[in-house]
């Protein structure tokens, strides 16, 4: 059963009360359906089988052609960045199956979310959740919102406002490896196994640790023993290893009692159960595909896997989700207006850094539960109100310099457009298609949070 929200939401300006048919527009702009995102996926999934494809034919063509690598680095980093940008486009689905709006039906929208966009990345809809919903609830505040506590484990984000010097610095200074891997464990601690401690975590129900570590170990070291079996040319022992340890794991998640697992204040759509069986699920027969495309074929699968998923899983993925937070919320305040920005961008931005919507990311915080697609709509609708035309930050492009209120990305992050001094705006409503449990715990997290009060 869905709860209604915590509290009273944020009160509507008096324009947008008290015109009855943008309040019909607005609810209008909120229904969902189980058909559209299907066309969103299958085209981006076709992007990647075509690149994919094409970067196969390029290292074969290269081979046969004797062009070796004038042909194989450029066709390797233009996939690298082709696929990071995939990688970030199912990012983009699983933020809107977060919000319980990649499809109508709510079992559909996790199941969906989870097995095409979620597990494939090494996460699931419910553990990003659960740091995503607390973020938009508390969206900029340095105590309560995720993003706050990844970025000083990451250290990744910057000291806003920056001159366009200090910007370019932090992103050359961003490029460097070691800075990448360690935002994606940062990520991965926060968003993909859920063990951050934000307002939504019950302290009293943390599980046992072993349910994340057993996942963790399969996830890293089943490639390693499938690689090194592989290399030694032991076939058998690869066969009884993966169905050995598969099934070990599988039934771990199985048998141990339903208290192992870790709950919070939102109740999951699909149990944590079935969850982790099934993300250690698709590994298991991710795992065993690579390895039996190299026993029928002998391609080097696990090596193409390497290249063309995980180099860009920790390269060019975590580049574009760095750069759009970034410009979503730095040299930004904490007020309902004034927490983010609309980006008008080329369609090669658009795709890489701001997938699924996010390019309408004000719209988006001031109403999460409309779908991505009716995000343009919905901005045209609160144009409508004179404080939105007037606060809202329309930015145009990523560089060069524009006319007074219509700066560009570089410019947006400078001193000239820093905003402050906004009333604090904490959006109760985020959670109005959850089922919350412990709404006295979240709402006292509210009122603490509209005061600035620490924890």
């Amino acid at each position: 059963m869905q709860s209604a929200p915590l509290a009273a939401s944020q009160p509507e300006p008096k324009s947008w009360a008290l015109d009855k048919s943008v309040a019909r527009e607005l609810q209008r702009l909120k229904e969902r359906d189980n058909h559209t995102n299907h066309r969103y996926l299958a085209v981006n999934y076709a992007i990647f089988i075509a690149t994919v494809a094409a970067t196969l034919w390029a290292f074969s063509y290269a081979e046969t052609s004797g062009l070796g690598a004038w042909l194989t680095v450029p066709a390797t980093v233009l996939a690298v960045i082709i696929i990071g940008g995939f990688q970030h486009q199912l990012g983009g689905a699983i933020h809107e199956g977060t919000h319980y709006i990649l499809f109508a039906d709510r079992k559909k929208n996790e199941i969906i979310s989870d097995w095409f966009a979620a597990f494939p990345i090494y996460t699931s809809t419910y553990a990003f959740r659960l740091h995503h919903l607390a973020h938009h609830q508390f969206v900029n505040d340095p105590v309560r919102d995720p993003n706050f506590a990844q970025a000083e484990m990451s250290g990744h984000w910057l000291d806003f406002p920056l001159t366009q010097y200090e910007l370019l610095m932090g992103v050359i200074r961003q490029l460097n490896p070691v800075r990448l891997v360690k935002y994606v464990m940062a990520r991965a601690r926060y968003s993909a196994i859920g063990s951050d401690d934000n307002p939504y975590a019950d302290k009293t129900r943390m599980g046992s640790p072993w349910t994340v570590r057993v996942g963790a170990l399969f996830a890293v070291f089943m490639p390693a023993v499938a690689i090194a079996l592989i290399l030694h040319g032991d076939w058998l022992a690869l066969l009884i290893a993966h169905m050995a340890i598969s099934a070990a794991v599988l039934g771990y998640y199985a048998l141990i009692p339903e208290e192992d697992f870790a709950r919070s204040r939102i109740n999951p759509i699909v149990s944590h159960r079935v969850t982790a069986l099934g993300r250690m699920g698709f590994l298991a027969m991710l795992y065993g595909a690579l390895s039996l495309t190299c026993y029928l074929t002998g391609a080097p699968a696990w090596g193409w896997y390497g290249l063309l998923w995980i180099l860009p899983l920790f390269t060019t993925f975590p580049l574009f989700m760095i750069a759009r937070e970034w410009v979503q919320h730095g040299n930004a305040d904490r007020g309902r207006l004034t927490n983010s920005r609309i980006f008008f961008v080329n369609p090669v931005v658009r795709w890489l850094v701001f997938p699924w919507g996010m390019d309408y990311h004000l719209p988006h915080h001031i109403y999460c539960s409309v779908p991505h697609y009716k995000l343009k709509d919905l901005h045209e609708v609160l144009l409508n109100d004179p404080e939105y035309r007037e606060k809202g930050m329309v930015v145009h492009g990523v560089l060069g310099q524009g006319a007074p209120g219509m700066p560009s990305i570089v410019e947006v992050l400078g001193p000239r457009y820093t905003m402050t001094g906004e009333e604090i705006s904490v959006q109760d409503d985020t959670l109005e298609l959850a089922d919350v449990n412990d709404k006295a715990a979240i709402a006292s997290h509210s009122e603490a949070s509209r005061q600035g009060a620490p924890r």
